[in-house]
């Protein structure tokens, strides 16, 4: 049974992946542009005191520039630094994006070794990426797990973010698997709190 999931999970990357392909910078850009202000336009943004950023990769959506919009906003920002030493991620503040950010394990933008660990789990808003997303707040990541694992220490508004293109009928479960209260796309807000 979890062979038949992990290949339909890989199957779904694969489909996705070759969707994301087909997209043009141009295109990208303005679907990122759409998302972010729909995102803007939310109550768990406009709310949040403290937001988990993640570092966009050339093919998802790029969420970055809301990264300014918070520290003007005042809001706290946190993004996710690599622990080689015990396969993890954990959740860092940074307050200069200029200077608190390093290129880490997997060539992405994450805190230096200097930006605090939070000491705090509970977050206001957290962005979330992956691969694929269902809008009942399944998704599928790379396949290594880390973001679940980063997503079961943390607590607040878990909000996955992707370009419509990444969206799917169903994404299929593991026990592992951590589903999210939302999904962001440049056309839909899907809030799945009760």
């Amino acid at each position: 049974m979890q062979n038949t999931i992990r290949e339909a999970k890989q199957s779904l990357r694969n489909q996705v992946s070759a969707r994301l392909k087909r997209m043009g910078l141009g295109e990208r850009a303005a679907a990122s542009a759409r998302a972010r202000a729909l995102l803007a336009a939310q109550a768990p943004w406009k709310t949040a005191q403290w937001v988990l950023f993640f570092a966009p990769l050339p093919e998802e959506l790029d969420v970055w520039p809301l990264l300014t919009e918070a520290f003007s906003a005042g809001k706290r920002v946190a993004l996710p630094r690599f622990v080689a030493e015990n396969r993890t991620y954990e959740a860092c503040q940074i307050q200069d994006p200029e200077s608190d950010l390093q290129v880490g394990h997997f060539g992405i933008r994450e805190p230096a070794s200097r930006c605090a660990r939070l000491a705090s789990v509970r977050l206001d808003l957290i962005l979330v990426p992956g691969v694929a997303f269902d809008l009942q707040g399944c998704r599928v990541g790379r396949g290594k797990g880390y973001y679940d694992r980063l997503l079961r220490t943390l607590c607040g508004t878990t909000c996955g973010v992707a370009f419509d293109e990444q969206v799917v009928e169903e994404i299929p479960v593991e026990a592992h698997d951590v589903r999210l209260n939302c999904v962001l796309t440049p056309t839909h807000w899907v809030d799945l709190r009760p």
